[in-house]
């Protein structure tokens, strides 16, 4: 559950659910609030004021030390609200400036259940320095968008015994109808920051089953008439980009220029709808994402972080698991993504090629009827993408990237007071294929899910069931290719309930899942089962590894709300799991235990443990027959000191260990956060992990009739640190830097070759070369392997030995002139380089980090808000 920013457990029994509180709120005319932050208007001395807020954290159900109290009233266009925060010691209120939703220090906070849905709400949230925040909840506080940035006004001060708020939000920025009841849920909500207390007007026993059903009510909202939002966002770019010339690439002078302009539109459709419009759209400044090694056979998962697709992106979101993993119909990644190809060049050639393909526009219809049906719609078109290749002057293009559409919709529906929810989603990529690329991808994609929800009890029981299924399109060639990659392997010689087919044209899968649980009172348990069948195929414009797999797990947790010992909230689970593949093949199975505390001395600490028996891996060699791997011990901690002083500390610490040695790794990390002034927050996050495994898959190949899978013992070792400096010079002018050094490198050796992946005796199951049957080609970087009793004979392997060093920044000035019309200024570096020495020295690298070229781009983005 989130509150104002924070997160808790939400689990409940109905036995605590409370009488709901009444605000009934009056139309005002005439003389309207000045929105200054000091409550002098008349006009609040003439409407009723309401306190009697009760903690939520940390000793529930309690007076909180200090009384809130606030005042609503509206006219046709406002909505008005004026919180007074009593303090005893005002000079101790901490009001430290942040950037917009980055919410720190005391804070109010105000939620409006405009639908009446008792499942959504719209908040709005301040802190004592004025900074201010706005998301949407949503799926009864269970989900929290914080990308929602409102127009909306209010301003704050501090007086001799209280401090102040005053909000003017303009009734085009929520969604309602005009019902005949005129009730809208409502709360609001206080943060003490110095003695992290938390306390609503309406109380929310932290054991509830979630949150939005739980609020008070506004009466008196009969006869306001919503409003259709209208609002247009032009932008204009202008920057450059330097770096190294390369005098032999003709494409890399060294020098390009930016130009770039486009436009996002939020048009009301109806007064509960809104079509979002983006033409061109301009990411420039977003954070670029972090590095990685990555040594698997499946892509690495990215955030989304540009703002088009974060906006609202729980309307669209369709989980295939549980818990929140990322695997999803809708991975919003997939539109805008780097080419899929890359041109066959001929000696002497260069080529040009975009680092992703270009949305010419994209459209999103949301909203939510008076009837509880929820809809989102997407849609999007990214061009087709072209290679520019370079032959001693004479230039010719190839297509990269075909012309593709992109859909999706989603709906859901709220019955018996949101105690029933049956949903649905469907997603489209339709690609524009030359008959050239057509053995590349497929032509189309078609992903569909249906989802059921039941609440009982007050929603302290409720059962979901989840289906969806996929169906592809191609080329026989492309097809195929599908069938071999590593979400299928379907070349597999030991699976025999799939077949590799290379006269399909279509292929087809389903999944699902069915989860039972009670989120009542202090123990809490789940029971749930899920599905991925090996035809399963969603990544083309969602995001899943493998199918061919079932898994069932049972949870519990129990739950101490009120401050004992020396904790102020302690929560602990356990868990037990098993999987299988469509054979029946068990694949996995083991235990989990962990829990998260909070201290007395406002410390905390998160802990996990995991143990798990042997595990059969279809996909470890990639297409072969299955290999067993023998159980592992895992264990997570992470330790963090209290945040509200200006230095704190966050030192955390993980340790695998692989049974029969096979593996074994640790994470050293720390999170050190200084804030010298209110004004400023300076973080830094350096990691330093490393891993020695037996078994590391390199290559493999057919020859005499005999596949190899080759593999080798490596040894890894990496270091990273996410560096931060936020500067906020007022709430609307801030200055972020993010800074990564990055370094990995990896030493393979004692090269060895697959014999029996399931062999009883974990070192039967491979053949490690002797020294008469490999040698190291130093001079063209290469092992020369020979085989005289197989009869394979010679054969080689390219030296995998890597050593990675790179820097990443962004500096980031943002300055929000008008409300909704912001100016950027951005400034990205970066600094790479890749080696094949495996010696990991730190003086050695970090000083040759800044010996390395940089690419520097500058960026100012210029943006102006019209409509109301």
């Amino acid at each position: 559950m989130v509150l104002g920013g924070i997160a808790f457990p939400s689990f409940a029994s109905s036995d605590t659910l409370t009488e709901k509180r009444i605000y009934s709120v009056n139309k005002i005319s005439g003389n309207l609030p000045i929105i200054d932050g000091h409550i002098s208007d008349p006009v609040w001395d003439s409407i009723e004021w309401q306190s009697d807020f009760i903690q939520h954290f940390p000793n529930p159900g309690e007076q909180p030390t200090s009384q809130t109290r606030y005042a609503i009233c509206h006219d046709d266009d406002y909505i008005y609200v004026a919180i007074e925060a009593y303090d005893d010691s005002p000079d101790e209120i901490v009001k430290r400036m942040t950037r917009r939703d980055d919410i720190d220090g005391d804070f109010v906070l105000i939620d409006f259940d405009s639908y009446h849905d008792l499942r959504t709400c719209f908040a709005f949230i301040v802190n004592a320095g004025g900074v201010k925040g706005d998301y949407i909840i949503s799926n009864n506080g269970m989900e929290e968008d914080e990308t929602w940035d409102p127009v909306w006004w209010v301003k704050t001060s501090i007086g001799e015994k209280s401090w102040f708020a005053e909000m003017k939000i303009p009734f085009s920025q929520l969604r309602f109808d005009n019902s005949e009841s005129g009730i809208w849920g409502l709360n609001v909500g206080r943060n003490n920051f110095r003695k992290d207390e938390l306390s609503f007007w309406q109380h929310l026993p932290p054991e509830a089953p979630g949150l939005v059903h739980m609020f008070g009510e506004l009466h008196g909202m009969k006869g306001v008439q919503p409003r259709k939002q209208a609002e247009v966002l032009p932008y204009a770019v202008l920057g450059m980009k330097r770096y190294e010339a390369d005098q032999e690439n003709p494409f890399l002078t060294g020098r390009e220029n930016i130009l770039n302009a486009g436009f996002d539109a939020k048009i009301g459709l109806t007064n509960n709808m809104i079509l979002d419009l983006s033409v061109n759209p301009d990411f420039g400044q977003v954070e670029a994402d972090p590095s990685e090694v990555n040594l698997s056979a499946y892509e690495t998962f990215f955030e989304e972080k540009r703002p088009l697709f974060i906006e609202g992106k729980n309307i669209y979101s369709f989980p295939i698991r549980w818990g929140g993993d990322v695997q999803n119909l809708f991975y919003s990644r997939r539109i805008g993504r780097n080419p899929h190809h890359y041109p066959v060049l001929n000696e002497g050639e260069y080529a040009k090629v975009p680092e992703q393909t270009n949305i010419i526009a994209a459209a999103k219809i949301s909203g939510k009827t008076g009837q509880g049906t929820s809809i989102g719609i997407l849609e999007a078109v990214t061009a087709e993408e072209f290679a520019t290749i370079d032959n001693e002057g004479e230039r010719r293009k190839v297509s990269v990237e075909p012309l593709t559409n992109y859909l999706v919709g989603r709906v859901s529906q709220d019955i018996n007071n949101s105690n029933t929810i049956i949903g649905g989603i469907v997603t489209s990529t339709y690609r524009d294929i030359l008959p050239e690329h057509q053995f590349l991808l497929a032509n189309s994609a078609t992903t569909a899910g249906v989802d059921f929800q039941q609440f009982w009890k007050d929603k302290s029981y409720n059962l979901k069931v989840v289906n969806y299924f996929s169906h592809i399109t191609g080329t026989e060639e492309a097809l195929t290719e599908l069938q071999r990659s590593p979400a299928h392997l379907f070349q597999r010689p030991d699976a025999d309930w799939v077949t590799l087919d290379s006269s399909r044209t279509e292929l087809s899968g389903f999944g699902g899942n069915i989860q039972f649980q009670k989120t009542s009172g202090r123990l809490n348990f789940m029971a749930t089962t899920m599905w991925k069948s090996p035809g399963l195929e969603v990544n083309d414009l969602g995001y899943f590894r493998m199918g061919d797999e079932i898994m069932g797990v049972i949870w519990a947790g129990y739950n101490f709300f009120e401050p004992f010992s020396i904790f102020r909230r302690l929560q602990v689970n356990t868990n037990y799991y098993r999987s299988w593949d469509f054979g029946g093949k068990l694949a996995l199975g083991g235990y989990e235990a962990g829990g998260f505390a909070v201290f007395k001395n406002f410390w905390s600490l998160n802990f996990h443990t995991n143990v798990h028996g042997p595990v059969r891996l279809n996909s470890y060699l990639r297409g072969g027959p299955a290999f067993i791997l023998p159980g592992s011990f895992e264990m997570f901690s992470f330790l963090e000191t209290d945040t509200r002083k200006k230095l704190s500390f966050g030192p955390s610490f993980s340790y695998n260990h692989g049974f029969d040695n096979y593996r074994s790794s640790y994470n050293i990390g720390l999170e050190v956060t200084y804030r010298p002034v209110n004004a400023i927050n300076m973080s830094i996050e350096p990691g330093y992990s490393n891993s020695s495994s037996t078994l590391q898959y390199v290559k493999q190949f057919e020859k005499q009739g005999q596949w190899r899978y080759i593999f080798s013992a490596i040894d890894q070792s990496v270091f990273s640190a996410s560096i931060r400096v936020n500067i906020t010079i007022f709430p609307e002018l801030t200055i972020q830097y993010w800074g990564q050094p990055f370094i990995a490198a990896g030493d393979f050796h004692h090269f060895k070759y697959i014999k029996d992946g399931v062999a009883e005796k974990f070192t039967d199951r491979y053949h490690t070369y002797t020294s008469s049957e490999i040698t190291f080609n130093e001079s063209d970087n290469l092992f020369i392997v020979t085989e005289e009793q197989s009869g394979i004979g010679t054969y080689t392997i390219d030296n995998p030995d890597f050593h990675v060093k790179e820097y990443l920044s962004n500096l980031v000035i943002r300055w929000e002139y008008l409300p909704g019309s912001v100016v950027y200024l951005v400034w990205s570096q970066s600094r790479n380089e890749f080696m094949s020495d495996p010696e990991f020295a730190w003086k050695k690298d970090f000083t040759g980090i800044w010996s390395m070229k940089p690419a520097n781009i500058l960026l100012l983005k210029f943006s102006y808000r019209i409509g109301r």
